[in-house]
C-alpha cells in the first residue's frame, strides 16, 4: 500500500536525479563570523551595536485566535527599550523594555514591561514564573549584537529565502546554552529573519522594510512580522524611531 510519505518520495526522486547542480554564490566561502560582522556593519555599526535607548511608534494587528477571523487593529502601538551593555542569554529578560498598545477609542489592549528586576502588564507587577515564560517567548533578536562576543558559537546553516530574497543563515548559541537562527541577506546583509524555539513553539520573525532616520546611522526594519509554529500571530509597522533619548526606569513600571 502506498503511503503519502511514500508517495511524497517517489515523485521526489526524478527531480533529484535530473535537477542540475545549484550554482554555488560568490559568497559561499564566507564563514558564520564573517556574516554576522557584515551584517552589524550593515545594521549602521557602532551606533546600531550598542545603542544606549531606543523609542518606536507605529501600529499594528493582532490575530489572537491564529485565524483570519477577529482580527484585531491597534493604531497606536509602541515601544521603549533601554539596551543592556551585555548579554549572554538571548532569551531572557535584560535592559528595560516597555510595550503598549491601544485601540483606536485609547483603551489598552495590552501592556508589557521590564524594569531589570521585576515584569509588568496592564494588571500590575507579574509574579516570577509566568514573567519568565513571557519573555522567553519575546526576547531573541538583540542578542546578535553580541555574537562575536567571547563565549559565543557561531555556525553557519544552508542558505536559505525570506520573501524571495536569498539569505545566509546562522545559528548564534549563547553561552547559557540558547541557540537562535538568523537570517542575513545576501546582497544588502539586512537581518531578515530569525527563528527560536519557546515554550509556545518554533517562533519566527520576518524584518522588511528597512529605513534610516536623516543623518543617523541606525538601520530599523519598517515592518515586522511574528509567528508562531507557521501560524502568524500579529504584524507591526514600525513608522518613526528616537535613538539615545534619556528614558526613567520609572517609565518601565506600571502600577
Amino acid at each position: 500500500m502506498l503511503t503519502r510519505r511514500g508517495a511524497i518520495a517517489g515523485l521526489t526522486i526524478a527531480p533529484l536525479v535530473a535537477a542540475a547542480p545549484l550554482a554555488r554564490s560568490a559568497t559561499a566561502t564566507l564563514t558564520a563570523a564573517e556574516i554576522v560582522r557584515l551584517a552589524h556593519d550593515a545594521a549602521g555599526g557602532p551606533t546600531w551595536l550598542r545603542p544606549r535607548s531606543l523609542t518606536l511608534t507605529g501600529e499594528g494587528r493582532f490575530w489572537p485566535q491564529g485565524t483570519q477571523a477577529g482580527s484585531i487593529d491597534i493604531p497606536d502601538y509602541r515601544m521603549w527599550r533601554v539596551f543592556p551593555s551585555e548579554s549572554a542569554e538571548a532569551h531572557a529578560a535584560n535592559g528595560w523594555v516597555r510595550i503598549d498598545a491601544r485601540r483606536a477609542d485609547g483603551s489598552v489592549y495590552f501592556q508589557a514591561a521590564y524594569d531589570g528586576e521585576t515584569t509588568y502588564n496592564q494588571n500590575g507587577a507579574v509574579p516570577g514564573a509566568e514573567a519568565s515564560r513571557e519573555w522567553s517567548e519575546n526576547f531573541g533578536f538583540g542578542i546578535i549584537r553580541f555574537a562575536l562576543d567571547e563565549g559565543f558559537t557561531l555556525q553557519r546553516l544552508p542558505d536559505d529565502t525570506a520573501d524571495g530574497r536569498p539569505m545566509h543563515v546562522v545559528r548564534v548559541a549563547d553561552p547559557s546554552g540558547g541557540e537562535t537562527l538568523f537570517g542575513i541577506a545576501a546582497d544588502d546583509h539586512a537581518i531578515l529573519w530569525l527563528g527560536f524555539e519557546t515554550p509556545r513553539g518554533w517562533h519566527e520573525r520576518r524584518y522588511s522594510d528597512f529605513y534610516r532616520n536623516p543623518g543617523v546611522s541606525f538601520t530599523q526594519p519598517g515592518r515586522v512580522r511574528l509567528f508562531y509554529d507557521g501560524v502568524k500571530q500579529n504584524e507591526i509597522r514600525w513608522s518613526g524611531y528616537a535613538l539615545n533619548e534619556d528614558l526613567p526606569r520609572s517609565l518601565f513600571r506600571i502600577a
